[in-house]
């Protein structure tokens, strides 16, 4: 988070607009854009592209990573919207899910779209997992997240 704290001293350095300060992450960094959106209430949207939201086998709570974007998810001030794969193995629609439902308890006015067909990385198109559908469709979901919140 100081990383990111960090990047936004040095945008307001240098001509950049804190007022619009938005952040999008894939894999990894969209896990990170949950916990930065909670850490951050100056950011005005986020938009995670399949970020792990609960603890896994593959990446459970420890002391490298003590939360996950779930335990934030109910008091969670900042509009993120998600992108996930309903393919995906790593990233189960139950933990989804779970997501989705606790951020129903709070008033971000965050949401979870979910593409059946598509795996994870389906937006990268240099992957095998590329879905042109999915991503064609999520793209624009993203601009119009980030005009609406202001953050573009």
């Amino acid at each position: 988070m100081t990383d990111l704290d960090s990047t936004v001293v040095w945008a307001a350095k240098n001509s950049g607009n804190i007022q619009k300060i938005s952040i999008t992450g894939f894999c990894w960094g969209g896990r990170i854009v949950w916990l930065y959106a909670e850490h951050n209430p100056k950011v005005k949207a986020g938009a995670a592209w399949y970020g792990r939201v609960v603890p896994s086998a593959n990446s459970p709570v420890n002391q490298a990573q003590p939360t996950t974007p779930i335990d934030y998810a109910k008091d969670l001030k900042v509009p993120v919207i998600g992108f996930y794969g309903g393919l995906d193995k790593g990233i189960t629609q139950d933990g989804v899910q779970r997501m989705k439902d606790e951020l129903a308890k709070g008033a971000s006015r965050s949401e979870i779209n979910v593409y059946p067909g598509a795996d994870h990385g389906f937006f990268a198109d240099y992957r095998p997992s590329y879905n042109k559908d999915a991503a064609a469709e999520a793209w624009p979901k993203l601009l119009a997240w980030f005009k609406k919140y202001g953050a573009s």
